[in-house]
């Protein structure tokens, strides 16, 4: 048995912020962010929280399915931005659609992490274990980002996606992924530190310190991900026994142009087959490539039968590439 993907959803903030809104904030141009990522603009959290999100994209999914919340067995939400240690997201999206039946749980891999949750999905299928899931990236990065750090922050959007999946005998599905864990410091954020009665030293921390934001080594980021994606990507079409040619369209996380561009020549296949969202949505880490998956569904573009990568990398470092029949 392997997983079919069965229905997509996608939610967005209402509020847009374009780069020439970000340049009257800060030190920036819209031709210095388009010219180095493609970003034109992003949706940004006017209060939407990732749950919130992560509801509308997951009843747009079940809706496109066809299927009932009742009738899911497994939620697994992809985050890094949850909007609270406990419940787990995927917990609070069970209550709020009325999943009665499913077992949910959250899962951090940062960008890679929808890619992460889809494989643990096919996995539990294949073992016979659950038949019908739920698939979810969604992010409020706003919150993480320091707005001082032009460097960062005007990469990064907020927004979710979802898909509904379930079990078939019909078509293919094979995957692939790795983490290196050595170089987790280009990319990183950190939680709350150690403060107690007994660690006083910790008391002395400032607010900025005890609330820390993304940082980002980029040149480091982008050569990993322009040399680990087209491995990646050969690597699970040697497993399904596919040549690039025979694949429709690539979606990958969609972080920078430059990158996909660099994956695209790297595999020597048009940048036509890669759509990309990056442009008005920015870099969305695990809400990325299924906000992308559900743009192109309901534009229209993915046919049945149609074959598909999906590839994404991000802080971990992780990366993997799925490939599968639509």
């Amino acid at each position: 048995m392997r997983l079919r993907i069965r229905g997509t959803g996608s939610a967005l903030p209402a509020h847009c912020v374009t780069n020439d809104e970000l340049s009257r904030i800060m030190d920036t141009s819209d031709e210095w962010i388009v010219s180095r990522t493609g970003i034109h603009s992003r949706h940004i959290s006017h209060g939407e929280a990732t749950t919130d999100l992560c509801v509308q994209a997951s009843r747009r999914a079940l809706a496109d399915a066809g299927m009932d919340a009742e009738e899911l067995e497994l939620i697994i939400a992809a985050t890094v931005s949850p909007d609270d240690y406990l419940p787990n997201t995927g917990c609070a999206v069970q209550s709020a659609i009325g999943a009665v039946h499913a077992v949910a749980m959250e899962l951090n891999a940062a960008c890679a992490g929808f890619l992460f949750a889809l494989n643990t999905v096919q996995a539990y299928i294949q073992a016979g274990i659950y038949r019908k899931a739920l698939v979810i990236g969604g992010e409020v990065l706003s919150k993480m980002v320091d707005w001082e750090d032009r460097s960062t922050c005007v990469l990064f959007g907020d927004g979710a996606g979802a898909a509904v999946v379930e079990a078939a005998e019909e078509g293919y599905y094979f995957f692939c992924q790795g983490s290196d864990g050595r170089k987790g410091n280009v990319l990183s954020c950190r939680n709350r530190r150690v403060c107690n009665p007994f660690v006083s030293e910790e008391k002395a921390l400032s607010e900025k310190e005890k609330q820390d934001y993304v940082r980002m080594d980029g040149r480091e980021v982008f050569r990993f991900a322009v040399r680990t994606v087209p491995e990646a990507i050969r690597e699970v079409l040697q497993r399904g026994e596919r040549t690039v040619e025979e694949v429709d369209w690539f979606l990958l996380h969609q972080a920078n142009e430059r990158i996909i561009s660099a994956v695209a020549k790297r595999l020597k296949v048009s940048e036509e087959k890669f759509p990309m969202n990056l442009d008005h949505c920015g870099n969305t880490s695990a809400a990325s490539i299924p906000i992308l998956l559900d743009e192109v569904n309901k534009k229209g573009l993915l046919k049945r039968g149609q074959t598909i990568v999906l590839s994404g990398f991000g802080a971990g470092l992780t990366w993997g590439a799925a490939l599968l029949k639509w």
